[in-house]
């Protein structure tokens, strides 16, 4: 009977920590709390992250913003709302809060730079770069607003 308690009790634990999400797999402000994006793993295995709240979602003409920066003109009629702006990140096997090899899409420039997410409790730091060039980087501090 002690066996059987202590298997359940084992495959409880394991089947736990398998079910847990990630620490980035949450709702964030953006540093200026303009909006908020949600990060979760795709069926890839990857982390991306979409806007789904904005503070002014409607332009002045009261139409649903829309990325006017985009370098691709065709794509300057798709909304921010559920836009995708983090791509393809991997989560680091040696530290669970740390998140890379990924691109970061700043819809306020139409720029894509390659990027680096680390969680910090309520914290999440994004460090975005030039591709190829990670001495030169800017760095941004994201709120949870969950």
């Amino acid at each position: 009977m002690k066996k059987i308690i202590a298997t359940l009790l084992t495959y409880g634990i394991c089947f736990t920590a398998l079910a847990q999400k990630a620490s980035i797999e949450r709702i964030w402000f953006n540093a200026e709390k303009t909006s908020k994006i949600q990060i979760y793993k795709a069926v890839d295995g990857k982390y991306y992250g979409k806007i789904v709240w904005l503070q002014e979602p409607v332009d002045e003409h009261g139409k649903p913003r829309t990325d006017v920066k985009n370098p691709k003109e065709n794509q300057r009629n798709v909304p921010l709302l559920n836009f995708v702006i983090l791509k393809t990140f991997t989560q680091d096997k040696d530290d669970s809060n740390i998140f890379e090899d990924g691109t970061v899409y700043d819809p306020k420039s139409g720029k894509t730079y390659c990027g680096k997410l680390t969680v910090n409790g309520k914290e999440l730091k994004l460090k975005g770069f030039i591709c190829g060039f990670s001495l030169l980087s800017r760095s941004s501090i994201w709120t949870l607003a969950e």
